[in-house]
């Protein structure tokens, strides 16, 4: 793949990753949805609109390249099989999830209950998805790419949608490392999309501070779980009630 293919399509998964449309990027250089489908049909588009849309992202244009480069050796999804595969093994998505947040092999055998025979066999297993390289010594060097995600309504986004379901949400919320919000009321499309924007920059900045304390103690660190959710909804209360 040419490096302008590669950036062009790097430049399309960062706008879907935080959620912006061809319509968003289009209100930001000032042109119409027509013409951004165009320049990104032809892959025509000039440095200084790529540094205007990289802006509307909140990155740089090296930083965009530097992704793309990132993105052409390593992956950055794996495939429904290959998730299928680790919600059969809980042990194995534990270890998944583990080395993902920046485990190493130490750390994980001394805060699990997993003998080293079997978590180099999962290693082993990450190894051959390509997700990891075991490297002599048990040491391991993650190999995903920035942009990452579990797949869409795949197996592992179905299996810990299901435990929050069940689990996240039993709790108060009433400690200082603990928040729900809850807000509700009438918004137009307009008002909805702007709203989805702003939450997947919270989300980015979540993942760019746990990349910035890679180097920090494990004991100074906690497993965190932020969710953040919205979509058009009237409760059953209102629903039955409706003329």
């Amino acid at each position: 793949m040419s490096e302008e293919k590669a950036i062009l399509q790097t430049l399309k998964k960062q706008l879907k990753l935080r959620g912006l449309t061809y319509v968003d990027v289009a209100e930001h250089l000032e042109l119409s949805e027509a013409s951004i489908k165009r320049l990104f049909g032809e892959g025509n588009i000039s440095v200084s609109r790529l540094e205007s849309i990289c802006r509307l992202l909140s990155i740089t244009l090296t930083d965009l390249v530097m992704i793309a480069q990132l993105d052409q050796t390593q992956i950055s999804s794996l495939t429904y099989e290959q998730e299928q595969q680790m919600v059969a093994d809980e042990r194995l998505l534990m270890v998944s999830v583990c080395v993902i947040d920046g485990y190493s092999f130490e750390q994980i055998t001394s805060q699990y209950d997993i003998t080293e025979v079997e978590l180099i066999r999962h290693l082993a297993h990450l190894d051959r998805l390509k997700i990891i390289e075991l490297q002599p010594e048990n040491r391991i060097k993650l190999l995903i790419s920035p942009s990452f995600s579990w797949l869409a309504n795949g197996p592992i986004q179905q299996y810990f949608q299901q435990h929050i379901k069940e689990e996240f949400f039993k709790c108060q919320f009433n400690q200082d490392n603990e928040k729900l919000l809850v807000i509700n009321g009438l918004l137009s499309d307009a008002s909805n999309n702007e709203l989805q924007t702003e939450m997947q920059q919270l989300i980015n900045k979540f993942a760019a501070l746990k990349k910035s304390e890679q180097r920090v103690s494990m004991d100074n660190k906690h497993g965190t779980t932020l969710v953040v959710a919205m979509r058009q909804w009237t409760s059953s209360l209102f629903e039955k009630n409706a003329r």
